[in-house]
């Protein structure tokens, strides 16, 4: 989403809050619809950031991941050897064998 914003692209993203006053909010609206966010400015300074419903969610998907990484490294740096199970071992515990896990479906992972 915020990857590779470009000048121009952020220069139209800007909204004087006098289209507001003017009664375009809901031209603002479709705008905000097609484009997925735009920069409402008041007396010219970013007074508040409207975005699509689709945006938002994109941009708290990414929040939480990161999230999730920063948890990971940290777990990560902090782990010592025998915070981690051998394979072999998992295996024997639920009883499964290389051949169960080369007959298993490919699970999809998603993006």
């Amino acid at each position: 989403m915020l990857d590779k914003i470009k000048v121009s692209s952020l220069l139209n993203s800007i909204v004087p809050i006098s289209r507001f006053n003017r009664g375009e909010a809901s031209k603002i609206f479709e705008e905000v619809s097609s484009d997925g966010y735009k920069v409402v400015v008041k007396n010219n300074k970013p007074s508040c950031v409207l975005m699509s419903p689709k945006k938002y969610e994109e941009m708290i998907e990414t929040l939480e991941d990161y999230q999730l990484y920063i948890e990971a490294e940290k777990r990560l740096k902090s782990a010592s050897e025998s915070d981690f199970i051998d394979q072999d071992d998992v295996l024997k515990t639920f009883h499964i064998s290389q051949k169960d896990l080369n007959e298993a479906d490919e699970a999809e992972i998603e993006q």
